[in-house]
């Protein structure tokens, strides 16, 4: 077609046709532009069809991971709600105990044996935002609760400092020479199964219901434990489903 216009252009000018002549150089200037615009077309097209595919596949692992995550957090939320009740057992039976030395030792074994510290699944999250492919996902509510996901985790982390400490203030008192970690270890059956001998003569721990000291940590214990889960696993959690929410009307 350029071809035919250049041809009726030359003949124009040959014979001194100046109108006839601008309007087929105006014509193939046209049909230039034209060109060009579908060629952009085209390729505009093929760059939404890619960055279409990109985010699919950039959906499909951040549900896996997420997905990762909310088991770990749902694990997580057990063992500090199993801790939590198991503060709240020895708090019962502060001034008025009603427990052995053997249930004692089990109990203290299995609420301060495990600290809670969550580790979600973001290798890919991370890789998208340090290179900027986060604007890869077009979902604008999905796009925001995946840039605060890693300020929340900071706030989440801090929290389960709070409650190491208050953790480790509790076992601190079984590091003294009033009371005895190995008494703890025998009568839980740990012990047998580290393969230490038994020491028949060990202090009692059973004093520990009459320290002030022990009450007053178990119950900061207590409430750092129930502030974790109140207002930061639970809602945490509530963030992950939505997330995972978001994920799914977004994914083909």
């Amino acid at each position: 077609m350029l071809r035919i216009f250049r041809n009726l252009r030359q003949e124009s000018l040959t014979r001194k046709n100046i109108g006839r002549y601008l309007l087929y150089a105006l014509g193939e200037i046209l049909l230039v532009v034209i060109g060009i615009l579908i060629a952009l077309e085209i390729n505009n097209r093929n760059q939404d069809r890619i960055d279409a595919d990109t985010e699919q596949i950039y959906l499909s692992g951040l549900k896996e991971e997420f997905e990762t995550s909310k088991s770990k957090l749902a694990e997580l939320i057990s063992v500090n709600q199993q801790n939590y009740s198991g503060a709240i057992q020895i708090l019962k039976n502060i001034k008025n105990p009603n427990l052995s030395e053997e249930k004692l030792s089990t109990l203290l074994y299995q609420t301060f044996s495990y600290d809670v510290a969550f580790n979600p699944n973001n290798s890919l999250l991370n890789e998208m935002i340090s290179s900027g492919k986060l604007k890869t996902l077009q979902n604008t509510e999905l796009r925001k609760m995946l840039t605060n996901w890693l300020s929340t985790l900071e706030d989440i982390s801090r929290q389960e400092i709070a409650l190491e400490k208050e953790r480790n203030s509790v076992l601190d008192h079984l590091r003294t020479d009033s009371y005895s970690l190995h008494t703890l270890l025998d009568h839980s059956g740990v012990s047998t199964e580290l393969g230490l001998p038994s020491t028949p003569t060990a202090l009692s721990n059973m004093k520990l219901f009459q320290s002030t000291a022990f009450e007053n940590n178990v119950l900061m214990f207590v409430l750092t434990t129930r502030g974790t889960e109140q207002a930061h696993y639970l809602p945490l959690m509530a963030d992950i489903e939505r997330i995972l929410d978001l994920i799914d009307k977004e994914l083909d």
